[in-house]
């Protein structure tokens, strides 16, 4: 009986205590994610007033699966006002505390129980100027751009790559705008003077990389390689200048094809958006762009170019292939970046060797700057593109070349296609790669990595050994892609 009495007492307590914020402990972000369930599923509906400055009425329901007994449920959410919440169709308690909602089922949930959450509040696009979105207000309406933790300003949900799902669009925008998310339409119902677009992915996505469009805009439809369907939307008024571009995409699909296997999506292509970011973004099947950097002049053709196979690229590395933590972002970025001089010296000539040395001349201030490749710094407080620094671009495609150096380009060839088959819409670690690696090429490397993308300093390469660095900084072939153009970031 004293037993029990305990235990009671336990439950009690612990069902009375205050809501806290968790996360799943990631070193960048530790705040981010929520343990104790695995979501399978997002239905995301959003009813857009056609005033960028107002908050959309939304409706986030979220299919998971308990992973432990829980009393409380954590998500991610914390620019909005939450209306009400369900939980399994019955009213749930909640509660914020830091950038949490903490839901209250009228029952525990126990382990391995599937559970429905029907969250009703708002979507706001207006953000104070310390903690920036991921909502984009454009010329004409809005886009997204949630990486690396700004999703939960958006919607509720689970927001670390680690916890990939199927997500459903529901778009609601008066007539004459139009609205597009990631995956393939299914539907769209006409009422009164609005119209609702359905979108849907058959493939598991992070949240960080949703997306969904509304604007006056114009829906342009190709064929891509084996009859994939490649539909791009871009600025009415700017349809005719953006066509040269947009026409390249199949080719460069192709391109990408013929390195590393068949592209993992449903569909492909670019969001053109009217809004200065400072960046481009790899938003799964549907890659947001800045449109000035397809008009303005000062940009050279094989630099647009590289950089829509940059983007292009992350359909594999980062949006197939997810990393199973932010420290891992060098897997997509310093891929990314690969393919992208790979593909400018391919058909711009402009060497990777002559861009990897001038990489390596500026390596060491690099990871001074902003970490080894495979442990950055954290972010500043408030900076959400703060890991996006030169370290994981330039710096880490240099250990891709090292790794190519000393493992011979058909070995390092197999390891890229085993990687993205083995891993397709998964997530991944450093670790995983160093195996796949090491097995490929019949080789221990776990030294040579250790060094690569750990090591304070950037060991010899190998083949080069007059390679140096450089005690005054050079500019390393394309800025990171996320970072200003002008400026390698922090």
């Amino acid at each position: 009986m004293a037993l029990l009495a305990s235990a009671v007492s336990v439950c009690l307590v612990a069902a009375s205590a205050p809501p806290t914020p968790l996360g799943v402990g990631d070193r960048l972000f530790p705040q981010l994610g929520n343990p104790g369930y695995d979501v399978a599923a997002y239905d995301l509906s959003f009813t857009y007033s056609g005033s960028n400055n107002e908050p959309l009425k939304a409706v986030t329901t979220i299919e998971a699966r308990t992973t432990a007994d829980l009393d409380r449920i954590n998500l991610d959410f914390a620019h909005g006002k939450v209306d009400s919440v369900e939980v399994d169709g019955e009213p749930a308690g909640f509660a914020t505390a830091g950038e949490d909602l903490v839901v209250t089922p009228e029952d525990a949930l126990d382990e391995g129980d599937w559970t429905r959450i029907t969250v009703r509040h708002s979507s706001d696009p207006v953000y104070s100027d310390d903690r920036q979105g991921g909502w984009v207000r454009t010329a004409d309406g809005l886009a997204m751009a949630n990486q690396a933790d700004v999703a939960h300003l958006v919607f509720p949900c689970n927001d670390h790559p680690s916890d990939k799902a199927r997500f459903t669009f529901h778009i609601t925008a008066p007539d004459g705008l139009t609205a597009v998310a990631n995956g393939l339409p299914t539907r769209v119902d006409r009422t009164g003077t609005s119209t609702t677009w359905t979108y849907r992915s058959p493939h598991p996505m992070a949240t960080e990389l949703a997306q969904v469009s509304i604007g006056r805009s114009t829906v342009l439809h190709r064929a891509g390689p084996h009859g994939l369907p490649v539909r791009d939307v871009v600025p009415t008024e700017h349809r005719a200048a953006l066509e040269p571009w947009l026409e390249k995409t199949p080719g460069q699909i192709t391109w990408m094809e013929q390195k590393v296997g068949r592209y993992p999506f449903e569909t492909y292509g670019l969001l053109m958006a009217d809004a200065t970011t400072g960046f481009e973004l790899e938003t799964q099947t549907l890659t947001l762009f800045e449109r000035e950097l397809f008009t303005e002049p000062a940009y050279p053709k094989w630099y647009v170019e590289s950089i829509m196979v940059h983007e292009l690229a992350h359909s594999w590395f980062g949006n197939s292939v997810s990393p199973a933590t932010w420290s891992d972002l060098w897997l997509n970025e310093g891929h990314a970046t690969w393919y992208e001089a790979l593909y400018a010296e391919e058909t711009a000539d402009k060497t990777v060797a002559a861009r990897m040395k001038a990489a390596y001349g500026a390596s060491d201030r690099w990871r001074t700057a902003g970490g080894p490749p495979a442990a950055p710094k954290p972010p500043k407080n408030g900076s959400k593109t703060g890991i996006f620094r030169a370290n994981v671009y330039d710096g880490a495609a240099l250990v891709l070349y090292a790794l190519r150096q000393e493992i011979g380009r058909p070995a390092f060839e197999r390891v890229e296609r085993a990687w993205v088959a083995r891993n397709q819409d998964g997530t991944a670690t450093t670790a995983d790669f160093v195996r796949l690696a090491s097995e490929t090429s019949g080789r221990d490397l776990g030294g040579f990595f250790q060094a690569w993308l750990y090591g304070a300093k950037t060991p010899p390469m190998p083949g080069h050994p007059d390679w140096k660095q450089n005690p005054v900084e050079k500019a390393a072939g394309k800025q990171p892609a996320k970072a200003s153009r002008n400026t390698h970031g922090e």
